[in-house]
């Protein structure tokens, strides 16, 4: 009797402990990207850069777009754009590397198959990002993905896109911009004006929501003394840090601190208006001499 032979379709995952984190710039760049594209365009693509650690954690911190043409059965991109991007990001940021590359609508498209294979040629088992610009329902779904291939013995019949956990990464400069940024969003809204903030303004709404914050905290701690409300250990380690790192200086030394940054900063302000004017002014005397 002869003995027959089963061939078995299997699934090999590119990584099994993968994971991303990206940094909202990178956020930022792809939906700048997105309104700044050709009217014909219904999405953009691009080249994401980051690190991977060693416990498999892809770290996204920039990106940028890589124009591209797109049909039913083909997709074209610009090879020779995305190698002078990659070049010049990297004399900028040479620990930076590509990781993978990023789409924008919602979920994996058929093209997308085509473009992670590009990519897979540029970086083992690249990252793709997709960004849902629609903001459907007020949200933006971000969802990362890696290609699993589906073989039939040593054979590769397909792939397949699993996805794997994201999450929102910011350092504290970020942080800080992001807040900015949205409470200087509250501020145009509440005030219906056609430019942004400056700087005085940002720091009042700053300190309003300062006040706010202090505010709250009063009205817990009283509560917990007073026996109202249940006291949570964790809040209490929070408070107890926030108050030990707190500087200890006389209210007289503060006031002088403060001053002297204060006047640190009208020189800077002053000295940048006069560089400002003796710009213009060269600039006008340059044209003057050239007109005969």
């Amino acid at each position: 009797m002869a003995s027959s032979e089963s061939a078995v379709l299997q699934f090999f995952p590119s990584s099994t402990s993968l994971s991303a984190k990206v940094h909202p710039l990178v956020i930022f760049n792809i939906c700048d990207c997105y309104v700044r594209r050709p009217d014909q365009a219904e999405r953009v693509i691009g080249t994401l850069l980051g690190s991977i650690s060693p416990d498999g954690t892809v770290d996204i911190r920039n990106s940028f777009a890589v124009p591209h043409n797109e049909s039913s059965d083909q997709v074209a991109l610009d090879i020779d754009y995305h190698h002078n991007m990659l070049l010049s990001h990297q004399k900028v940021n040479p620990k930076e590397v590509i990781v993978g590359w990023y789409s924008t609508g919602f979920g994996v498209t058929g093209g997308s198959a085509l473009i992670h294979e590009f990519y897979s040629r540029e970086v083992q088992n690249p990252i793709h990002l997709t960004v849902d610009t629609t903001f459907m329902n007020e949200e933006a779904t971000i969802k990362a993905f890696v290609s699993v291939s589906l073989s039939l013995g040593e054979r590769q019949l397909a792939a397949q896109f699993q996805e794997i956990p994201l999450d929102l990464r910011m350092i504290e400069a970020e942080r800080v911009g992001l807040v900015n940024f949205v409470m200087a969003v509250d501020i145009l809204k509440s005030t219906m004006v056609e430019k942004l903030p400056g700087d005085l303004e940002g720091m009042e709404a700053s300190m309003d929501r300062l006040y706010v914050l202090i505010d709250d905290v009063y009205k817990y701690v009283d509560n917990v003394v007073e026996r109202q409300v249940v006291p949570d250990n964790d809040i209490g380690r929070l408070i107890a840090d926030t108050v030990a790192s707190l500087p200890k200086i006389s209210p007289p030394a503060f006031d002088r601190l403060m001053n002297d940054s204060l006047q640190d900063q009208l020189l800077l302000l002053y000295l940048s208006s006069i560089t400002r004017t003796h710009l213009s002014l060269a600039e006008k005397l340059n044209t003057a001499a050239q007109i005969p």
